[in-house]
């Protein structure tokens, strides 16, 4: 599925077309997809939120496939090994932030499904370095949602700074806070979640949410820590409000709609901190997968064809599905 230009979702931007195979180039590897999860970021670089990379673009980073073709140099995989692509595709490996094991800051990272190919498509190519070999608790379309939506909420739960058995706050009940609050009650947290929609409300008591809800409700307690999924920058003074003195709010989106004013003495004095998540470094997603297999963690997912990538990306920002959308590329 082809996006050759920036458009609202409702005007069905994605074009399926036939393109060339690609040829991995030295230290890559390709990989025949299978299920590739549909993700709020692709929603933000097909609408144009995000600046334009590579046109045309096939959209897409969280890819599960077998890999059918290795490019030279590569030894850490193989044909017929089953790999997830992720949203980070490649960083310089040299700059201070590189070297510092902090590349997910890298100024010249590469992002899978915008910079390059991703994987709404039935081959796509990627760095072998950045390949993840993929448990086998998971089928495909379980681990789909892990590899970027489980990615980085585990991230932010870790930059939220929330310790096990204290109360967490999630703002925003969509593919990443629904992985992440499963993750936060094996650690023994109790989780508060503030959501717009009936649906996902619904879903976060089912998960174990000590306490639903409206999208800017106070929670009843304060708050050790708490995430912001919703790329609604009107929430963060609600949710800064709720922490407790030396509190953290990590900001989960790549993209966020403008902060309103924020009151120093009311919203942030006594130590409260509001901070971003930027991308994810590789151990995150070696981390993630290792935990949320011990767990395990199941992602609620909803189906749709590669051909109805339009219509998945639609019901994303309608907040229709109840978790996480794939896409069936091949089927297993």
């Amino acid at each position: 599925m082809l996006l050759s230009q920036a458009a609202a979702a409702g005007r069905n931007p994605l074009a399926l077309e036939d393109v060339p195979v690609p040829e991995p180039a030295h230290g890559e590897v390709r990989v025949r997809v299978r299920m590739c999860g549909v993700c709020r970021t692709d929603l933000h670089i097909i609408e144009g939120d995000l600046p334009p990379a590579k046109r045309p673009v096939v959209p897409g980073h969280e890819v599960v496939g077998i890999v059918d073709r290795v490019g030279a140099g590569v030894c850490t995989l193989k044909e017929g090994d089953r790999v997830g692509i992720a949203w980070l595709r490649s960083t310089c490996g040299d700059c201070e932030f590189c070297r510092d094991r902090r590349e997910n800051l890298c100024l010249l990272a590469q992002f899978t499904g915008y910079h390059t190919d991703g994987g709404y498509a039935e081959y796509v190519v990627a760095p072998a370095a950045f390949a993840y070999p993929i448990p086998d608790a998971f089928t495909d379309e379980e681990v789909a949602p892990l590899l970027c939506a489980g990615i980085i909420g585990y991230r932010a739960l870790r930059l939220s700074g929330v310790k096990p058995g204290q109360r967490l706050g999630l703002y925003g009940f969509g593919a990443s806070a629904h992985i992440a609050i499963q993750v936060a009650r094996h650690w023994g947290c109790e989780v508060f979640v503030c959501s717009l929609r009936e649906e996902h409300r619904t879903l976060a008591r089912e998960l174990g949410a000590a306490w639903v809800g409206g999208a800017a409700e106070p929670p009843p307690e304060q708050l050790h820590g708490a995430i912001l999924f919703a790329p609604a920058g009107e929430l963060v003074p609600p949710a800064l409000r709720a922490l407790r003195r030396g509190g953290t709010l990590a900001i989960a989106g790549i993209h966020l709609s403008p902060i309103p004013a924020i009151d120093y003495d009311q919203d942030l004095f006594g130590e409260r901190v509001i901070r971003s998540v930027t991308a994810n470094t590789k151990q995150d997603g070696l981390d993630l997968l290792q935990e949320a297999a011990a767990i395990p963690v199941r992602a609620h997912t909803q189906r749709f064809r590669l051909e109805d990538a339009n219509a998945a990306l639609q019901a994303l920002k309608a907040g229709t599905i109840r978790g996480a959308g794939v896409l069936v590329v091949a089927q297993s």
